[in-house]
């Protein structure tokens, strides 16, 4: 007889062997604490936000925290069901069932991410439906099996309520079956913590960086349609700690990935040129 108790021992002995570490996350608020709590009833997590703002670091960072395999999957206009379930392949003169993303998490009890969920077909929501109620079951039609997710799976979508529209949203059915969570950009103290973790910039040459994001933010809607990330200030921390000129560096971190209009880009260069005073 098989003990599943040291099987599953077993098995999370040789996933952390797998993690060499668990990913750097600031926590700035309950988000952890919801997200454990969500993984340990079964409940699906929906977490909004803007783009770069941590969501898929907080989300790796948990996988790594609870000892679980994550499969993450950016989601775009062409992903379509079998994308996620599966599909049979020919393999060697054979045809062949592979498992997608999504049926590899139910069967190993996983995590699996969907990043940008708006972003999939329709037919990718349709698909999620049976594993985020109390059935918690993934029926695969095409090769005939049922899948029943075991108490360590986890749905995990994400998107960012900035691009949303009315071709690009969930439907109410959709989103009331998620318990939600929104994710912001953090405060300047805090952010400056972040880049000075990630880049290796110290602490007191962070703190212009994530003054210097309050005042870009403050441009959105105005002259930017997106706003900078604190993933392009890691960036940009990154190339001042390899020692580039600071314009230089937010020039090619903060200001050419945000636009393209001349004008508005130097005015983007000259707030950059008063903050580091150059």
């Amino acid at each position: 007889m098989i003990d599943h108790r040291t099987a599953q021992r077993d098995a999370d002995a040789t996933h952390d062997s797998q993690i060499k570490e668990i990913p750097f996350y600031r926590s700035i608020g309950h988000e952890c604490a919801l997200f454990e709590t969500a993984y340990r009833e079964g409940l699906p997590l929906l977490i909004k936000g803007p783009t770069g703002c941590g969501k898929t670091r907080f989300v790796t960072h948990m996988a790594a925290r609870l000892r679980r395999p994550l499969y993450t999957v950016s989601c775009h206009d062409d992903l379509t069901a079998a994308d996620l379930t599966g599909r049979y392949l020919l393999q060697g003169g054979e045809t062949k069932w592979v498992d997608g993303p999504l049926t590899r998490a139910v069967r190993e009890g996983g995590i699996c991410y969907l990043d940008e969920i708006v972003e999939a077909r329709k037919d990718v929501t349709v698909v999620l439906h049976p594993l985020t109620d109390d059935r918690r079951i993934l029926p695969l039609e095409r090769s005939g099996e049922l899948l029943r997710a075991p108490p360590e799976f986890m749905l995990a979508v994400s998107y960012n309520p900035g691009y949303q529209n009315i071709l690009k949203s969930l439907k109410p059915s959709t989103r009331q079956r998620f318990v939600s969570i929104s994710f912001d950009f953090p405060s300047p103290a805090i952010e400056a913590q972040i880049i000075a973790a990630e880049s290796g910039l110290p602490e007191s040459q962070c703190i212009s960086l994530a003054a210097l994001a309050q005042r870009l933010r403050a441009l959105k809607d105005v002259d930017l349609e997106e706003v900078v990330s604190t993933r392009l200030l890691i960036y940009c921390a990154t190339l001042l700690k390899n020692g580039l000129d600071p314009y230089q560096a937010a020039e090619a971190a903060l200001v050419e990935p945000l636009c393209d209009d001349p004008e508005v880009k130097q005015g983007l260069l000259e707030l950059i040129s008063a903050t580091f005073g150059q």
